[in-house]
């Protein structure tokens, strides 16, 4: 092919000759060395060098033999041109992308900053804005402290002055009695030398004081009889500025009452008529005559009514705390407290059922009760949620509420009640069941320090939870048959740091596992009363833990707990602060009450039920506590003489035994009982079947001070021994019937078998009767 491109472009002279010489050449230089111009004129020859037709061909893939054409070059040049256009316009199109991003986030960083230098500046001027209202505030507090002390001591004077005249003219009216008692004892004491003087009558004045003001009035009376000293010192004013007829309920009547206030009426103070079922309108007249009257008590006197409290209002101007429970007032008295009492503070109205919500908007319109902390509305079934209203708008200082025994009481009443009622520090809900944990939603907003609630099974660990989040300083929590309440709720509370009085009573759910934190916890080593009653779950892992961390607690109640046994109660003997323990129902026995007597400052025990201790335990017990004054051994069948014998023997100072369904008991401890604890008040002997007659005639002649006996279930006492020997106490209970089944024993003493089942309903009438 060479050759004849060669021949075809030169067309040499003599081809021959010509091939003959290219041929030599080429055996001369060899193969290699043959290309594919070398049979052209050398003026012909392409002007490439050897390295450019080299890189051609690589670039354009041209084989050895191929020509390097006009048209191929233009090509490579066209597709090198866009190439090399591409990448650069791809590289410009990066740069300006790259700035554009560059712009973009520089911007954003500049929104940022322009952002947090704003906050900047307002963080700034709302620090200056809070000193500045700080400063004015506390300006404005001590501008209103100073003008309050101003308004009170300008008060103060215009009280004092009156008060002041009012005393004065009292001063001569006792000054002239005084006299004239003088002038009637005159040479009293000039008597004979042996005239006897009662050994009383060499102390001070002062002291006898004293002892006086522990009489009620018929002994007062009496005391006023025995000589001229004794009747000046009855006279004295400072005895007639409480006076309590209550105490002699059975004997007072209107003349009493108006003979007593109308002597004495510028020196009373404090008037409790409670219970006093004779009295009148004389009695209510004289009363308003007590100008000086703060607390007056009406609780359950029948004979009050709307007119007799307008006869009080119009002269006790003064009162500050009025307790009208049990009555039968209506609207129109409440329409009376709000227009004459200004200054109340104290207000029952407990269980009175004939006012409506209408007498409490009364309550808080015009001059109103616009000073009560104290609201008692316990039973007053009829008020709705537009009666709490009415008090929140008119009462809103209101810190202490009683709403006790309102089955209807609900969430709503409540929220209504505490919209403006915030102050409200202590609440009590007895018997509400239809309260829930929305109640303590509504409450968050007040400091609570006490809160007591009772038979309800919608407050769940939810209240505990709110408790500890918004009550900080609540010192006494009482939250007794609440079955949602578990160990979670308890460890909720351990972080409150004042918390003295905690009442789970019921609250089967509760065991070691919420127990042991709450000791554990922060009012733990403050706690002062603790009551667990029928917690069934709690261990001995309580009960030590409590004797370990609980160092002030004095009041105790493992009622029922079953699982305490006398591991846990020698762990609760070691503590010296304890001087209250009922463990009635558990498995106590004479260990663990030998135990517990070993530091000897206990003053109240219980333990009714107590199948494991026996006269030993009690004797022991006995012989190491001498301050013991209330002894509850009920329903123990087998105690005897000797354990109420040594109780009598060593424990003087007893007020108050329980020896109900201890059916080996005889006349020979009551006794006992007679001749040495001279402070008994109330005595129990239901079901000691063995006590005849003797028992009473005993009482009659040893137990000066008694005033509360029962006798049920005694057969061998007749009812006329009954009447001739216990006229005078203040209570009694008697018949000769058969003990009941639930006594767990017969007529004659006999122990009586039952099944499990039945075992427990006994002993739920057990615990019905002891309530």
């Amino acid at each position: 092919q060479v050759l004849l491109c060669g021949v075809i472009v030169m067309h040499p002279e003599d081809p021959l000759t010509f091939l003959e010489e290219k041929l030599r050449e080429i055996m001369e230089k060899g193969l290699d060395a043959v290309l594919w111009y070398m049979c052209i004129d050398l003026s012909l020859h392409p002007k490439f060098k050897r390295i450019s037709e080299t890189y051609l061909n690589t670039i354009f893939g041209l084989d050895g033999e191929q020509l390097m054409t006009e048209e191929l070059c233009a090509k490579a040049w066209d597709f090198y041109s866009r190439n090399l256009m591409k990448l650069y316009f791809g590289g410009w199109m990066k740069y300006n992308l790259l700035k554009k991003n560059k712009r973009k986030q520089a911007k954003q960083k500049m929104t940022l900053a322009v952002v947090h230098s704003n906050i900047q500046i307002l963080r700034v001027i709302i620090q200056k804005w809070s000193m500045w209202v700080q400063t004015h505030k506390e300006k404005m507090t001590l501008a209103v402290k100073r003008l309050q002390q101003i308004c009170n001591k300008i008060y103060l004077n215009a009280v004092v002055k009156a008060w002041h005249a009012e005393a004065h003219g009292s001063l001569k009216t006792k000054a002239y009695f005084e006299s004239l008692a003088k002038e009637s004892q005159k040479g009293c004491f000039e008597s004979n030398d042996s005239t006897a003087r009662h050994k009383t009558s060499y102390l001070p004045e002062k002291a006898l004081l004293q002892i006086f003001r522990y009489i009620d009035l018929v002994d007062l009376a009496r005391c006023a009889q025995v000589s001229q000293t004794w009747m000046l010192i009855t006279q004295n004013s400072s005895l007639w500025s409480d006076i309590n007829f209550s105490s002699v309920k059975h004997k007072v009547q209107d003349q009493i009452v108006v003979n007593i206030l109308q002597k004495w009426r510028p020196y009373v103070l404090r008037l409790n008529l409670q219970c006093c079922y004779s009295l009148h309108w004389p009695s209510f007249k004289i009363i308003s005559e007590c100008k000086n009257l703060q607390d007056l008590n009406l609780s359950e006197c029948q004979g009050l009514n709307d007119e007799s409290m307008r006869l009080i209002s119009e002269g006790c101007r003064a009162l500050l705390y009025l307790n009208l429970s049990y009555t039968d007032i209506t609207n129109g008295t409440l329409r009376l407290l709000s227009s004459s009492f200004p200054n109340l503070q104290y207000l029952s109205l407990a269980h009175c059922r004939k006012f409506t919500d209408k007498g409490l908007l009364y309550l808080g319109s015009g001059k109103g009760c616009h000073k009560l902390i104290y609201l008692d509305l316990s039973g007053c079934i009829q008020i709705s949620v537009d009666g709490f209203k009415n008090i929140a708008n008119g009462c809103s200082g209101i810190q202490d509420l009683l709403i006790n025994k309102m089955p209807a009481l609900t969430d709503r009443c409540i929220q209504a009640l505490v919209e403006k009622c915030q102050q409200i520090k202590s609440v009590v809900f007895l018997d509400s069941p239809h309260l829930s944990d929305t109640t303590f939603k509504a409450l968050a907003e007040c400091k609570l320090v006490k809160v007591s609630i009772e038979g309800n099974n919608q407050i769940t660990d939810l209240s505990f939870q709110l408790m500890s989040k918004c009550c900080p300083y609540i010192r006494h929590i009482h939250m007794a048959d609440c079955q949602k309440i578990t160990d979670a709720g308890l460890k909720m509370i351990s972080p409150l740091k004042h918390i003295l009085v905690l009442n789970l009573a019921d609250c089967v759910r509760i065991s070691d596992g919420g127990v042991r934190p709450f000791v554990q916890g922060s009012s733990g080593a403050k706690l002062r009363e603790l009551n667990l009653t029928n917690c069934i779950r709690v261990t001995d892992a309580s009960a030590t833990e409590i004797a370990q961390r609980c160092h002030e607690l004095t009041y105790l109640n493992l009622r029922h707990c079953e699982n305490v046994t006398d591991a846990g109660i020698e762990a609760l003997g070691n503590m010296s602060s304890l001087i209250s323990i009922d463990l009635s129902g558990s498995s106590i026995s004479d260990m663990g009450l030998r135990a517990l007597g070993r530091h000897g400052k206990i003053k109240e025990l219980s333990i009714s039920e107590c199948k494991n201790i026996s006269d030993t335990g009690i004797q022991e017990f006995c012989k190491g506590t001498k301050y013991l004054e209330h002894c509850h051994v009920s329903y123990c069948p087998q105690l005897t003489d000797e354990a109420v014998k040594t109780m009598a023997l060593h424990c003087h100072r007893l007020t108050s035994v329980n020896i109900a369904g201890c059916p080996k008991m005889t006349d020979t401890c009551i006794q006992y009982l007679a001749a040495a604890c001279h402070y008994l008040h109330f005595l129990d002997v239901s079901g000691c079947i063995h006590l005849t007659d003797k028992a009473l005639k005993y009482l009659w002649k040893g137990s000066k001070q008694l005033q509360i006996l029962r006798m049920l279930y005694c057969r061998n006492i007749t009812k006329q021994a009954v009447l001739k020997y216990t006229a005078k106490l203040e209570k009694q209970e008697h018949n000769d019937a058969d003990p009941p089944a639930w006594l767990g024993y017969d007529r004659d003493g006999n122990i009586l078998t039952f099944t499990k089942n039945t075992q427990q309903s006994l002993n739920k009438q057990i615990l019905q009767n002891e309530r």
